[in-house]
């Protein structure tokens, strides 16, 4: 598995109520930025800093659309995810 500054970014994505909602929102399907922007009613800077975080960790992955950015959900990155805190909380006999 990932050394530890790449487990910290994993953990970090989902250490905030925000980011949380943000997840939330992406099981739906893909979202533009504009409408997270509505939807959360947060400030497009807010969003990108989290976006970041998100992105980040793997867990989300993000594409342009002209002037937009378009984020969904990572199947690779959630499982990845899953698999680190198995691994993290797994007892060792």
């Amino acid at each position: 598995m990932a050394g530890y500054a790449e487990k910290v970014k994993v953990f970090k994505a989902l250490s905030d109520e925000r980011r949380l909602r943000i997840l939330e929102i992406l099981r739906d399907g893909e979202k533009c930025a504009c409408v997270l922007i509505d939807v959360l009613e947060m400030p497009q800077s807010s969003l990108s800093y989290h976006m970041k975080i998100l992105c980040d960790s793997g867990i989300v992955e993000s594409r342009e659309e002209g002037k937009w950015t378009h984020y969904r959900i990572s199947r690779r990155g959630s499982e990845a995810a899953l698999a680190l805190l198995r691994e993290m909380t797994s007892v060792l006999s």
